[in-house]
């Protein structure tokens, strides 16, 4: 079946670099770090005092004051950045003339959902009663929610929903986005992932698990992918949001043409909850899995953003599964965003999606940070600075607790 070809016309950020998307890829083009201490609450009982924090963060003009100060920040990311990717697509958001809003969705996911809501509602809970629990507790803690006020707030009566991944969510919300305009049912679709978690009860799970970064006399190069050194991942927090559109809607409207989305793919390892499957036999299936739906071949790959989270387990069994899908790496450039914004959990997809876009645009990638003792075998070009590339074809991997895996393939539009 003849499907569709799907383009990028508007990217949304929210970031600890802040929210416009040209300024957050000039930081990490100039390596700047986003983890700092954690300064929104008590720190010192916990193992780890730093993170990269989304703050401050000021939703005005993308949501009333009123609602702003009632829902959770994971839904008022996912409301800020879905109405600056529109924006960056050039639709005027007091009309959205040029949208039939029947034939436009929203899928955009999130990790872990609305933790502060939870966490201030089992609070009350166990402080005041079941009496004193908000009504609004059940709706803004789910995963859903900010896609749902999204559209809610801009019309669009097309599908809807989130998935959640773990880490890999955004791509795999991106990839089903994607879908939906190939198949013809759709001409626009919103899509990404948002993740608000730097609270106490986040910290203290990932701390429990041992999968965090302790060097707390040193955050800015505590995130170090591929590193001998490496302790753990620092983490962040924000959203990143595409909207993608059939060509023809976008030719028809004149609409900005940012990359052209060539394709994707999901699988799972299989074999444990947390450690991602040692021989890297999930993660090579959905590269090539990917690199056919894209409908490219393993050579015309010249840049990959790794999943690459620092951690001792994650980022070589990343790499090896790589290895097992491209047979010349040493072609190939390899960077991760997440050794500068640090993990951004379900949101990681989006964001580095829009870092991907970004590079390709501009023809430069951002280094990769605090790389000083790297790994045996790793082959990839990995570079220690802002480096000049003219990408043909990008990949962005993202991997989630659970054994979950997605890749999203993109290029040049020509």
């Amino acid at each position: 079946m003849k499907k569709n070809r799907v383009v990028v016309t508007g990217m949304g950020i929210v970031s600890c670099f802040g929210n416009d998307v040209e300024l957050f890829y000039d930081s990490l083009l100039a390596g700047k770090s986003g983890a700092a201490p954690i300064t929104n609450f008590p720190i010192e009982q916990f193992n780890t005092h730093f993170a990269a924090m989304v703050q401050p963060f000021d939703p005005e003009p993308y949501i009333d004051k009123k609602q702003a100060r009632r829902v959770d920040r994971n839904i008022l990311f996912s409301m800020v950045a879905g109405k600056k990717a529109l924006e960056h697509a050039g639709f005027a958001l007091d009309t959205l003339t040029g949208i039939n809003k029947e034939r436009a969705g929203v899928v955009i996911g999130s990790g872990m959902g609305g933790m502060e809501a939870f966490v201030d509602g089992a609070v009350t809970l166990h402080e005041k009663g079941p009496k004193r629990v908000s009504p609004f507790f059940v709706p803004y803690i789910l995963t859903n929610m900010g896609g749902a006020i999204l559209a809610q707030d801009l019309g669009f009566m097309g599908p809807n929903y989130s998935i959640s991944t773990a880490c890999a969510t955004s791509n795999y919300c991106i990839i089903a986005a994607a879908n939906h305009i190939r198949s013809g049912e759709v001409d626009l679709m919103v899509c990404g992932g948002s993740e608000a978690s730097i609270i106490p009860i986040t910290v203290a799970g990932f701390n429990a698990c041992k999968a965090l970064s302790q060097r707390n006399d040193d955050p800015i190069r505590a995130s170090r992918p591929w590193d001998k050194d490496r302790d753990g991942f620092v983490l962040g927090e924000g959203c990143g949001v595409l909207v993608l559109e059939s060509l023809e809607h976008a030719l028809a409207r004149g609409a900005p043409i940012l990359a052209e989305y060539l394709g994707g793919s999901t699988s799972c390892d299989a074999h444990h909850i947390t450690e991602p499957r040692p021989d890297g036999l999930g993660i090579a299936l959905c590269l090539n899995k990917a690199l056919v739906d894209a409908g490219v071949s393993e050579d015309e790959v010249n840049y990959i953003n790794a999943h690459a989270t620092s951690t001792p387990a994650g980022d070589m069994a990343e790499v090896n599964a790589l290895k097992r899908v491209f047979t010349n790496p040493s072609k190939i450039v390899m960077n991760s965003t997440k050794s500068m914004l640090g993990h951004c959990l379900g949101a990681a997809g989006g964001v580095e999606a829009i870092a991907t876009i970004q590079a390709m645009r501009r023809g430069v990638v951002h280094p990769n940070l605090n790389l000083e003792n790297p790994e045996e075998g790793l082959e990839f070009q990995i570079p220690t600075k802002a480096t000049e590339l003219q990408i043909e074809v990008a990949l962005s991997n993202s991997f989630g607790f659970g054994g979950h895996n997605a890749t999203v393939a993109f290029k040049k539009y020509r």
